[in-house]
């Protein structure tokens, strides 16, 4: 583990941050800090196997963070210079100083950790929220993709699962302080237990290792005193990105897409509808669907390696990996949507 600069917190919790506890870094991993203006990311690499690699940029969802990628990352090592992020208030990044949380909010962090590393244009990949926020930086600053990967992303949905509403109900004010007070009396692992349960396709794909690290990371950040508040604060902003509409809608900024897109998403998935997967690969203008049937919310964790082909599949239809796909003479590419439908394991 490479050693990290003390994370900068804004003022009003920086008395009341206690020193963070040990984050479990994977083999051939590196986690670092990243401070810019009024924000500090935490990034976790996984270097290339070669120095000429594309440079790749995963995203996580709520309540996750860069670890939700270690899976999938070491699979692609041949094919890209991976990065992933822990988003504002997660993992090991501390608040925004502005202590925004909104999708807009987590978005802006992305295009300017990317603009300040000067790494695009990159392979970016998205899980749940960090669907929608991958989202909105492809259609506000295509510059900066190569490609676009989204798992399970977090975009509007008509009629909500009622599996996802408890999730849903974060967003409302208060409510993660009664959460907080109802459930004072849980213990880590039942907390793990209760987060494998909603984003698992079969939780019993996860290794007893695997079970005992979420628990380490979930006891450290049951110490953060920020964690509900981020929690709740980027529920909040989901659900209001959800009643946007114009241009700043996330449907219609799926439109905008120019990246070739691979969406990915799980039948069994408790949080984000598997019903979306067709509207998405109509909405995305140039875009392939790989639907995983036994698979939750987190495919790259429970299937990396049908997500790694996939992705590889991807690349090599739309020649991306050298970034020369043609934009056309009006700088958009003809829509264009593959289904790939893999059975059961």
């Amino acid at each position: 583990m490479s050693s990290t600069e003390p994370p900068r917190v804004p003022l009003a919790v920086a008395a009341a941050v206690p020193k963070p506890g040990t984050v479990r870094v994977a083999e051939g991993e590196k986690l670092r800090s990243v401070a810019l203006p009024g924000l500090t990311l935490s990034v976790r690499s996984r270097p290339g196997t070669r120095t000429d690699l594309p440079p790749a940029l995963y995203v996580h969802g709520l309540g996750g963070s860069s670890q939700n990628w270690s899976a999938l990352m070491p699979l692609l090592e041949d094919s890209v210079d991976g990065e992933a992020l822990d988003l504002p208030g997660f993992g090991d990044s501390p608040p925004p100083d502005d202590g925004n949380y909104s999708v807009t909010g987590h978005a802006r962090a992305v295009i300017r950790f990317l603009d300040a590393r000067g790494r695009g244009p990159v392979h970016l990949f998205g899980n749940s929220l960090g669907g929608a926020v991958t989202t909105r930086v492809a259609a506000v600053r295509p510059d900066l993709v190569r490609t676009l990967t989204l798992v399970s992303p977090a975009l509007p949905e008509l009629r909500v699962q009622r599996t996802a509403l408890p999730t849903g109900l974060l967003a409302v004010p208060g409510i993660a302080a009664l959460f907080t007070r109802l459930t004072k009396e849980w213990t880590p692992e039942q907390r793990v237990r209760g987060v494998t349960a909603l984003c698992y396709g079969d939780p019993g794909r996860v290794s007893a290792d695997g079970f005992q690290a979420a628990v380490e990371e979930m006891e450290r950040r049951l110490q953060l005193p920020y964690f509900w508040d981020a929690m709740a604060r980027s529920a909040r902003g989901v659900v209001n990105a959800y009643t946007l509409g114009g241009q700043h809608g996330l449907w219609r900024q799926a439109e905008r897409v120019l990246a070739p897109t691979l969406l990915i998403y799980g039948g069994r998935d408790l949080l984000v509808s598997y019903r979306m997967a067709a509207r998405a690969a109509r909405t995305f203008r140039d875009s392939r669907l790989l639907t995983l049937p036994d698979a939750g919310h987190v495919a790259m964790m429970e299937y990396p390696e049908r997500v790694a082909t996939a992705f590889r599949e991807l690349v090599a239809d739309a020649g991306a990996l050298d970034g020369q796909y043609d934009l056309g003479a009006t700088g958009e590419k003809a829509g264009s949507a593959e289904s790939i439908t893999e059975q059961g394991s």
